[in-house]
């Protein structure tokens, strides 16, 4: 269970950092991070931080596959957390 929390925490800062880098990046008119990078570090784990992202820098939050993808892997990341939990138990 610890190392299921630990890769939600790790991959949740790395997709927190990555939707900074590109709001700063957007703001600056420079080479922004794929869309497609963005959407599968939220689905991998990070979907703490891309909502994270999406709601505290104000980032991406106009483009609703963003905010299903977020959401969507939320919900599963959850239901899995609760699996793992009941068999580790």
């Amino acid at each position: 269970m610890e190392i299921y929390i630990g890769l939600i925490i790790i991959m949740s800062l790395i997709t927190f950092i990555l939707y900074g880098v590109d709001k700063r990046k957007a703001q600056k008119n420079k080479w922004r991070i794929k869309e497609a990078t963005l959407l599968l570090s939220s689905f991998i784990f990070g979907s703490i931080g891309g909502l994270l992202g999406m709601y505290g820098l104000r980032h991406k939050t106009k483009h609703w596959y963003f905010v299903v993808v977020n959401y969507l892997s939320l919900i599963i990341h959850i239901f899995i957390g609760i699996i793992v939990f009941k068999k580790i138990g």
